[in-house]
């Protein structure tokens, strides 16, 4: 499978220089006018440098971490839609047709979907990392071994924010990769692939780091290694290693006008991922720290406008009411310069550290404010948790609702007249297939009212083969029946 970054977003100016190099060769013999022979001076002529450097062998990395690359193969179903309601054909006569009306939604028919991905081995009892969006939507996953033998892979979780998925297979004293160390991979260095583009298995391509620290479109949260690395569909998923062999990312996307590699492709760090596995492990969900500050760039005039010294930093455009920064006194116009300590060079920068701070911390944030640096006490508060049932609980391998969800906001509640609720951002699966759609509230389950993901978590998985859900559309509200069988 494969993830494309599309070409009005990223745009970029290659450069190649070629550069001829000659050598020089010189050589004198001045003859003696005498008919007997003089001895010649001789001088030693210095070699000229070779200007061509030694190619890398990636043979001995492939032969050694080549078992411990995985392919995956998912089946689901490719939804099509057609109009027409859950609840059955009504009488358009029936007083109750303009009530359901509302409820008039895609109803999901579908056929087979199978697609296919990469993964790598991290620890020897079965954990594999691969990309969310590989197995996402799959109601089967299968893992095949370079020795042949396949397994039915259980979805520990996944994390659609970076990207990252973990599997969990029913094996022991498997291979593992080397995890190496991302933050000390320099432009400009050899890299090797090894994934399975086009299904054709095992296969290796290698390229070099082309920058670090990427940022791409609606990613907030990863730093991007980019690399000119072969990635074709199949690819995606699979490890990124440098010239010791060491894992340092997970190949993820492609920049393509076709579809295909075009010479740039983008990489999670292996740290990020790492960092998400183990909290997917433990708690089945990702929790990361939340300021509450809505930033952009600070381009050449704004930081003339702001009397920065340099172009640096991430400009404050907004606070979030009754949030961390805006107890903490963070105003818009505040530029951000450092947060415990660290230095933000670009407004990119800032996400993912914040991200990686626990919630109920406290973080000093230093910003420019007034044509002088000041530091801010912040007490980091915790982003929501906009994903139910990341982890499968009940064993399956898909969510039993097929719903992500967030909590309502203040003025959303009170413009509802609720206490609590979640709105639907995605439906899919049995939600989406008894009519639950985006944009709907959920306000109830089976009854009992809900006020975070947490608790629809629990309540659905306790409840048996049905649920009902309560739901508001519009100025409609109607429980639901879902079979979550």
């Amino acid at each position: 499978m494969q993830r494309r970054i599309s070409s009005s977003t990223i745009a970029g100016t290659a450069v190649v220089a070629a550069l001829a190099v000659g050598s020089l060769y010189y050589r004198h013999a001045q003859a003696a006018p005498e008919t007997k022979a003089a001895p010649v001076a001789t001088q030693a002529v210095p070699a000229a440098p070779s200007t061509a450097a030694a190619l890398p062998d990636f043979s001995g990395i492939v032969q050694r971490n080549g078992p411990a690359v995985v392919n995956v193969s998912i089946t689901g179903t490719m939804k099509t839609t057609s109009q027409g309601s859950p609840f059955g054909q009504l009488d358009p006569d029936d007083p109750l047709s303009q009530f359901f009306r509302h409820f008039q939604v895609p109803r999901q028919q579908g056929r087979v979907l199978r697609g296919l991905g990469s993964g790598f081995i991290v620890k020897p009892d079965g954990v594999i990392l691969t990309n969310a969006h590989v197995v996402d939507g799959a109601s089967e996953v299968k893992v095949k071994l370079t020795d042949k033998r396949e397994f039915t892979a259980k979805v520990i979780g996944k994390d659609k924010a970076t990207d990252v998925a973990v599997l969990k297979i029913d094996a022991k004293d498997l291979p593992t990769v080397t995890i190496g160390d991302p933050s000390s991979t320099r432009v400009g260095e050899w890299v090797l692939a090894i994934g399975q583009p086009f299904g054709l298995e095992n296969t290796a391509t290698a390229g070099i780091v082309s920058a670090r620290s990427r940022s791409l479109p609606n990613e907030g949260y990863v730093p991007f290694i980019q690399t000119d690395v072969a990635v074709n569909p199949g690819n995606t998923g699979g490890p990124l290693f440098n010239a010791r062999g060491e894992v340092i990312g997970i190949n993820s996307q492609i920049y393509s006008q076709s579809g295909g590699y075009m010479g740039l492709s983008f990489a999670i760090p292996i740290d990020v991922a790492m960092k998400v596995e183990q909290q997917l492990v433990a708690h089945g969900k990702v929790v990361r720290g939340q300021l509450g500050v809505t930033i952009q760039d600070v381009n050449q005039s704004l930081a003339e406008s702001f009397g920065l010294p340099k172009t640096e930093g991430a400009l404050v455009s907004s606070v979030e009411k009754d949030g961390p920064a805006e107890h903490a006194g963070i105003q818009p116009g505040d530029v951000i310069l450092k947060l415990d300590g660290r230095e933000i060079p670009a407004s990119s920068d800032l996400p993912p550290q914040v991200a990686d701070l626990r919630p109920g911390t406290t973080a000093k944030v230093e910003v420019w404010r007034d044509h002088k640096r000041r530091e801010i006490d912040v007490r980091v508060g915790e982003k929501k948790d906009t994903t139910v049932a990341s982890r499968h609980e009940d064993g399956d391998h898909h969510d039993r609702l097929g719903l992500t969800v967030r909590p309502l906001t203040p003025d959303e509640r009170q413009q509802a007249g609720v206490k609590g609720g979640m709105v639907v951002q995605d439906a899919q699966g049995p939600a989406a297939q008894a009519g639950i759609q985006p944009g709907d509230v959920l306000l109830a389950v089976n009854g009992t009212q809900i006020t975070d993901a947490q608790q629809l978590r629990r309540l659905v998985a306790s409840s048996g083969k049905h649920v009902a859900l309560l739901v508001e559309r519009g100025d409609a509200r109607i429980f639901v029946p879902v079979d979550l069988s």
